[in-house]
């Protein structure tokens, strides 16, 4: 199976109890052990929205057994824009500039994105983005 890059989205339903057909797929996909990765804005994304100190520790230490997919930043910020420029040349504005970051990550690993944000179906549509869904 190809790798699975899990967007916060998910990981955030998940946290939070939310039960929809791509939490259910995250749980089918580790209960496999499936290659789920994570990239450095996810995990930033996921750990900023914790208020607890000790749910904080929890979830960082439990991010840390995923595979952690590491790029040249400032190549993927060169990428990510050129990404969110050429959506927006048809007419489609990216909400946050960080999902561009995330199908970056995602495009250039070769791996597939389990999401729950509209906006990367949009980027998948003139992008080769592949999307796993839920």
């Amino acid at each position: 199976m190809n790798k699975v890059l899990v967007d916060t989205s998910v990981w955030i339903d998940a946290l939070n109890g939310r039960h929809t057909p791509q939490t259910k797929l995250l749980e089918q996909l580790i209960d496999e052990d499936a290659p789920i990765v994570l990239c450095p804005v996810v995990i930033q994304e996921i750990l900023q929205g914790i208020k607890d100190d000790k749910d904080f520790s929890l979830v960082k230490d439990r991010l840390s057994g995923f595979e952690l997919l590491i790029i040249d930043p400032l190549e993927a910020a060169y990428c990510a824009a050129s990404l969110y420029r050429k959506v927006r040349k048809h007419g489609i504005t990216i909400r946050k500039s960080n999902d561009c970051l995330i199908a970056h990550y995602s495009i250039f690993c070769n791996t597939r994105l389990l999401h729950n944000d509209e906006d990367f179906n949009k980027i998948a549509e003139y992008t080769t983005l592949k999307i796993l869904n839920g």
